[in-house]
């Protein structure tokens, strides 16, 4: 009887022990389950903080094509006044190499007009 006795306190004092380590597992999946979610609230926060900043940045894109609008337009105008003037300068020098190659290229037509004739007539003599 003893030894029963003593056997059910064993296996009452077991039981007691497995059930303070359930207890203590449960505690730790709890915190855990705690830890995550709010892992997830911060990540979640972080995003919305994130659309923030894109936002943001579109509005300091948006302000910086705003201030450099007036500035291309200066660009361009400005291209525009070097592109004439470089036209102004280069229409004189190719009049002048067109009049100076003319000669040359009307030399060459008449010197190639000549072999097609002596051809011409060496098939119709042939």
């Amino acid at each position: 009887m003893k030894f029963s006795l003593i056997a059910v306190i064993v296996v009452l004092a077991l039981a007691q022990g497995s059930f303070a380590q359930d207890s203590f597992d449960i505690d730790r999946l709890t915190q855990y389950f705690e830890e995550m979610k709010n892992k997830v609230v911060k990540e979640v926060t972080d995003l919305m903080n994130n659309q923030d900043l894109a936002n943001q940045a579109q509005t300091f894109m948006d302000d910086r094509r705003t201030q450099l609008e007036p500035l291309v337009a200066q660009i361009q105008e400005h291209l525009k006044s070097a592109a004439s003037t470089v036209e102004e300068q280069i229409q004189p020098l190719a009049a002048n190499v067109q009049a100076q190659i003319q000669p040359q290229v009307e030399t060459f037509q008449k010197q190639m007009e000549a072999i097609v004739k002596q051809l011409t007539d060496k098939a119709i003599t042939n």
